[in-house]
């Protein structure tokens, strides 16, 4: 999984971006500590051996977790207090999580330990990292969080495969957690006070999960102008509606992305200069108004962004450990309420490209809107062309409006009253990525609309962006001459999407769109 010449991504105590999560995520980019982190998570590690010995009263190292933190736990048990907690919170159900959020997890727990507030010893945490570099994934069912108190169940799941516990994914297959060890020569870790507490208590899980949806979604939002400055121009749009001045006189900053990136797709296009006398008035709102939705689309996915940067750069952990002055503090930091609420509107935020994109393939294939042959397609009844791409994208925006309803706005109690307020945050971040993925679907099936109904443009070149993008779509996919099975296309256009082949040669050829 790892790529060859990539440098590792160094872990401190801030500075990790999201394109670094998805890089180790994704790409499998090797990573380590840098000397001030180790030192920061030694020198915390030494406070907490310090106070076990002097008999302090700690949440979580010598006392019961949640509503059992009243419950002292001698010096002789603090040891199985550790391997209890992972053992207990491993109580995920359902089908297991990707393992790109997997790694991605991994990478931001040692993440949080690398600040130094934790209380892990090093070992423990080189331990996790030496787990990460390898080609070993633990294998984490996706429910059962409730988003605070940290991800509990999950991580516990994670965490397991570091004793030699639980299951993990390896070579393709699954194996228990003491046999993808022993594969790679690495030996079970037996966890001291404190440990199993800092190994599941924060909000990793939603944080991985909603790093890698900023990303697709970041991607989606300039395909989605792509998608829609294709359709403009087949549909004989206009370009009026993108000139600057209407978006400087509201000047949101996503709405004047959008139109000037539509309108660089476009220029030079000779199908839309050739009804520069034509008679209709205003376009559709589908077209017309594409760069203010797009728009305020793109400013909800540039608040997630600053969202998750923010929590890829916090310490979760309950108690903190503070090192420079000797203190522990107990709150609530691995509450999940900031990274629930921006998820909630990234899901919305998406879904709404998807919406509009859905009415501008209505647009295409129908005929009457468009004066195109029906359904994109000739010898119209024998072929039914389009017409069910067009249904799929309608079945997929219809399930999008069902999961963008906010998980955040529900709560309900655990651990005996005690945690009475949870953010529900783990779940609107799995509503967000699936929703992203139907939005996938639904920009693919635009794009095939418009790439086949460009080529009746036989005698007229589409616009600097829009030409290339019709042309690499025309590389991998052909035209639809008579009716094939379309899902094929939609896969192959899916990865043109997700390997970025249509974003790189069309930035290539107009310059980075914002």
């Amino acid at each position: 999984m790892r790529p060859k010449n990539n440098a590792a991504i160094e872990l401190d105590y801030d500075g990790t971006t999201i394109e670094q999560v998805a890089a180790v995520a994704r790409q499998g980019v090797p990573v380590r500590l840098t000397t001030a982190s180790q030192e920061r998570i030694a020198a915390g590690r030494r406070l907490v051996d310090r106070w076990v010995r002097q008999g302090k009263t700690i949440y979580g190292v010598t006392t019961g977790f949640g509503a059992l933190a009243d419950v002292p736990i001698s010096t002789a048990d603090t040891r199985k207090l550790q391997e209890n907690i992972l053992m207990s919170h491993s109580a995920g159900v359902g089908p297991p999580l990707a393992e790109e959020i997997v790694r991605a997890m991994m990478l931001l727990r040692i993440k949080d330990f690398a600040r130094g507030h934790s209380g892990v010893r090093l070992e423990t945490a080189l331990a996790l990292l030496t787990l990460l570099n390898h080609p070993i994934c633990p294998l984490v069912p996706e429910k059962g969080s409730v988003g605070a108190s940290g991800d509990l169940a999950p991580l516990a799941h994670m965490a397991l495969v570091l004793l030699g516990r639980g299951r993990a994914f390896y070579q393709g297959a699954v194996v228990n957690g003491a046999d993808a060890l022993a594969a790679c020569d690495l030996k079970p870790v037996e966890l001291q006070s404190a440990e199993g507490l800092a190994l599941v208590n924060g909000t990793q899980v939603m944080t991985a999960i909603g790093s890698l949806a900023v990303c697709d979604s970041q991607r989606l939002a300039k395909l989605a102008d792509i998608a829609a400055a294709m359709s403009l121009e087949v549909l004989m749009g206009s370009r009026t509606e993108f000139d600057p001045r209407i978006h400087r006189a509201r000047p949101h900053a996503g709405q004047i992305a959008a139109a000037a990136n539509m309108a660089r797709l476009t220029q030079n296009s000779e199908i839309i200069s050739s009804h520069h006398d034509c008679k209709r008035v205003q376009d559709a709102y589908t077209l017309r108004c594409s760069p203010q939705v797009h728009g305020a689309s793109r400013d909800v996915v540039a608040h997630a962004h600053t969202v998750m940067t923010t929590e890829i750069n916090s310490s979760t952990n309950n108690p903190l450990i503070f090192a420079d002055t000797e203190e522990f503090l107990l709150g609530g930091n691995f509450h999940g309420q900031p990274l629930a609420l921006a998820l909630d509107a990234l899901a919305m935020a998406v879904a709404e490209l998807a919406n509009i994109a859905e009415r501008r393939i209505e647009r295409l294939v129908n005929p009457t809107l468009s004066g195109l042959p029906a359904f994109l397609v000739g010898d119209g009844g024998l072929n039914s062309g389009f017409m069910i791409a067009q249904y799929t994208a309608a079945a997929l925006v219809s399930e999008n409006k069902v999961l963008a309803h906010p998980a955040s706005v529900d709560s309900i109690p655990t651990s005996a009253n005690k945690e009475d307020h949870v953010s529900m945050g783990t779940f609107s971040a799995r509503k967000c990525r699936e929703i992203i993925a139907n939005a996938q679907n639904v920009i693919a099936i635009e794009l095939l609309c418009a790439a086949q109904a460009m080529d009746l443009f036989t005698n007229l070149k589409a616009g600097q962006g829009t030409r290339e993008a019709y042309r690499v779509i025309r590389e991998r996919i052909t035209h639809l001459e008579e009716d094939r099975i379309l899902a094929d296309d939609i896969d192959a256009m899916q990865a043109l999407i997700l390997n970025d082949t249509i974003l790189k040669a069309v930035e290539a050829k107009v310059g980075t769109l914002d």
